[in-house]
């Protein structure tokens, strides 16, 4: 029996490591997404190229602000603070984790149940959405940085393998 019990622990701390980074990287890109949804579309940055014109001219263009690489950038470096607004949910039938916000954006009530809610799991949720967001920084640019579907499965499941079991996992609307 203790035999059976050591073999058993070692995949239970992966699958724990794996549910929360997978559900780390889909609140990131969750809370990237609802940022970004934030700004004004008409908000422009203009952008230069290190090309001089040969009437000594620089080319500036001008892109929508929410998408730009400064404002993605930006956003990357403070994002992770949001997992303190983030509970856990464990799923009865299959015992996986997965993390919701238990702080609605616009202040609607929210429905809690079976929702554990403590500074641990806000800690270690936010130090995953650390390492995600600065492992992972070129692509979650790359991925934002256009209107795209589905980014949550497009990085965490297929990118990254970091949410190879959930391809499953339901879209929740912001």
């Amino acid at each position: 029996l203790a035999l059976a019990m050591a073999a058993l622990l070692p995949a239970a701390g992966s699958r724990r490591s794996q549910d929360l980074h997978c559900g780390a990287c889909r609140a990131l890109v969750d809370e990237l997404e609802w940022e970004i949804a934030q700004v004004d579309p008409r908000k422009t940055i203009q952008m230069g190229s290190f090309r001089i014109n040969p009437d000594g001219s620089q080319s500036v263009v001008e892109v929508p602000y929410a998408r730009s690489e400064a404002h993605l950038t930006e956003l990357l470096e403070r994002v992770c603070e949001k997992m303190k607004e983030y509970g856990e949910k464990v799923d009865p039938s299959t015992h996986r984790k997965s993390y919701v916000r238990v702080i609605s954006h616009d202040g609607t009530k929210m429905d809690l149940s079976g929702v554990k809610i403590d500074g641990d799991v806000a800690s270690s949720l936010k130090f995953a959405c650390e390492s995600i967001a600065e492992e992972y920084e070129d692509e979650l640019i790359e991925f934002l940085s256009h209107e795209a579907d589905n980014v949550k499965d497009r990085l965490c499941s297929k990118r990254t393998d970091l949410c190879d079991h959930a391809l499953h996992i339901p879209h929740d609307e912001l």
